[in-house]
C-alpha cells in the first residue's frame, strides 16, 4: 500500500477511535476501578477484536455477518449481558480506603473476556472499516503484505488513542483518596460500564 492511502487510514482512524463510545467509555471504567496495568489483558482483547473486524471487513465477510446475522446478534447480546454485570459489580464494589488502596483486581481472565465482548458485540467497527477501506485499496486485491501493512497501522494508532484514555483515566484515579471519592468513582465507573452495554445493544 501506499503511505498516504495508509495515512488516509490512520487519520480516519484517530478520529473514530479518539471519539468517546462505548469501547472509550468501558476503558475508562476498567481503569479507575482496576488502574491501568490490570487493564492491559482488557486492551490486549479490544485490539483483538479490532484486528478480526479489518480482517473480516477486508476478505469481504461483511456477506458471512448478514448471512448469520443470528450469531453475531448472540455474541452482542452476550457482550452486553456481561458488560452489565461488571457495571452491577462496580456500583456494589467496596469503598473503604485502607492507606491509600483503591479497588483492583480481577482476573485477567475475565478482563481480556470483557474487552474481546466490548468489540465483538459491535459490527458498526466492521461498517467503518467496509466504509472506509475502498477510498483507499482494491479491496479484490488485498494481498497478505496488504492486510499486514493495515492491521499493523491499525495497532499502533489503537495503542495510541487508547494509552491516552488509560493515562487521563489514571490521573484521575490518583485523586480517589477518601470513601467517598471511591464510592463516586464506582458509582460513575458502573454507570460508564452500563452506558456502553446500552449504547453496544441499541446499535
Amino acid at each position: 500500500m501506499t503511505l498516504s492511502g495508509l495515512s488516509v487510514f490512520a487519520l480516519a482512524l484517530i478520529v473514530a477511535a479518539g471519539s468517546p463510545g462505548p469501547s472509550i467509555a468501558a476503558l475508562v471504567a476498567r481503569v479507575l476501578t482496576n488502574g491501568v496495568r490490570d487493564v492491559l489483558p482488557f486492551l490486549a482483547a479490544m485490539w483483538i477484536g479490532e484486528a478480526l473486524w479489518l480482517t473480516c471487513a477486508v476478505t469481504g465477510l461483511a456477506v458471512l455477518a448478514h448471512t448469520f446475522a443470528l450469531a453475531f446478534m448472540v455474541v452482542k447480546f452476550a457482550g452486553v449481558a456481561y458488560l452489565l454485570y461488571l457495571a452491577w459489580k462496580m456500583w456494589r464494589a467496596p469503598a473503604d480506603v485502607h492507606e491509600g488502596a483503591l479497588p483492583s483486581g480481577q482476573s485477567p481472565w475475565r478482563m481480556f473476556v470483557a474487552g474481546l465482548m466490548v468489540t465483538l458485540g459491535n459490527p458498526k467497527i466492521m461498517v467503518f472499516y467496509l466504509a472506509l477501506l475502498p477510498t483507499i485499496v482494491d479491496l479484490s486485491r488485498v494481498g497478505t503484505v496488504a492486510w499486514l501493512e493495515l492491521t499493523g497501522t491499525m495497532l499502533m494508532v489503537l495503542m495510541t488513542v487508547d494509552f491516552g484514555w488509560a493515562m487521563v483515566a489514571a490521573r484521575a484515579r490518583k485523586l480517589l483518596t477518601n470513601r467517598r471519592a471511591v464510592k463516586i468513582a464506582n458509582r460513575a465507573s458502573a454507570t460508564m460500564m452500563a452506558g456502553a452495554a446500552a449504547a453496544i445493544a441499541t446499535r
